[in-house]
């Protein structure tokens, strides 16, 4: 799942997988070099470069030596999802483009979003995409087929994401967790949360080597984990009382609209969670070893990494 927002329980509302417009810093500037897989330099666009995931694999690139073109919308490259004139000219020039789509791959306009982007990119010589997706999303995979129909003649790789730990410590989920508490729509459903630095490793790959063109790469975490053991988990890690409190998706809604956000997409914010977090989620995948050839990190391990960090 991609969706995305600001700031706050409404603005955070929307960021499973990526904050396109973050005040967090992402490299901006250009320099050149060799990029595995490849016979010459590369310059890579990353979208949403501020969010989440784009800012993760903005920096892996760069430590890489790979020229990364930062686009956000204050950025030294100009990028907004909802300002197709600024797509262009972030393409222009660049061989392979990272796609994290805001708000959400399932989102309507996503799919006429995709095609766009995909004619653009192709007409501006870009050879090689990589882009993020949700996992169960059936939307999402419409928006997958109009980018791969649209980017013909460009290599295209899908990483498609389980619900992101990181959601309860950079976005989502994490101002309830100030105050001790996580709300969700999720019941008991047990989720295989995947770690962000995991899936920017796995995109940062998908962009530098060969052999992912047509590839389809679904990261889950290693095991299955309830909110009610991640409250637990976090509760441990931090030393302080984290409980989980699950609603209904018509109380999560309300619960949405009372911090502002407008109803049709409170409503539609609340549906999709409900139904990504319905259990048909829950199974676990082999796609970080698959790339990586190492297992991906537990959300034990993320949660002793991040809480106990804060706590030194």
């Amino acid at each position: 799942m991609t969706t995305q927002t600001n700031n706050s329980q409404t603005t955070q509302a929307t960021q499973n997988t990526e904050n396109t417009e973050t005040s967090e810093h992402t490299e901006n500037t250009e320099h050149t070099v060799s990029v595995q897989g490849s016979d010459s330099t590369q310059t890579v666009l990353v979208t949403s470069a501020t969010g989440k995931t784009g800012r993760r694999v903005a920096e892996r690139l760069a430590a890489r030596g790979v020229t990364v073109r930062a686009g956000s919308r204050t950025g030294a490259t100009p990028f907004d999802w909802e300002a197709p004139e600024t797509w262009a000219p972030a393409l222009r020039g660049a061989d392979a483009a990272y796609v994290a789509y805001y708000p959400d791959l399932a989102a309507p306009g996503a799919v006429e979003a995709m095609e766009a982007f995909g004619r653009l990119a192709v007409e501006n010589g870009v050879r090689r995409l990589t882009l993020l997706s949700g996992r169960g999303e059936p939307e999402a995979i419409v928006a997958e087929e109009a980018l791969r129909a649209a980017a013909d003649g460009a290599e295209l790789a899908v990483v498609r994401a389980s619900f992101f730990a990181q959601n309860f410590s950079e976005g989502l989920l994490a101002e309830g967790l100030a105050e001790g508490v996580i709300v969700f729509p999720a019941g008991d459903t047990a989720e295989p949360f995947i770690d962000l630095d995991d899936l920017a490793d796995v995109v940062v790959e998908t962009l530098t080597s060969d052999g992912h063109a047509g590839r389809v790469h679904e990261l889950t975490g290693p095991r299955p984990v309830g909110f009610a053991e991640v409250a637990a988990e976090i509760a441990r890690a931090s030393g302080r009382p984290v409980a989980y409190q699950p609603v209904s998706e018509a109380d999560y809604a309300g619960l949405l609209t009372g911090f502002g956000l407008p109803a049709p997409e409170a409503a539609w914010l609340a549906g999709l969670f409900a139904t990504l977090l319905d259990g048909h989620n829950a199974s676990v995948t082999d796609g970080v070893k698959r790339v990586l050839g190492r297992e991906p990190r537990s959300f034990t391990a993320f949660a002793d990494a991040t809480w106990a960090r804060e706590e030194a």
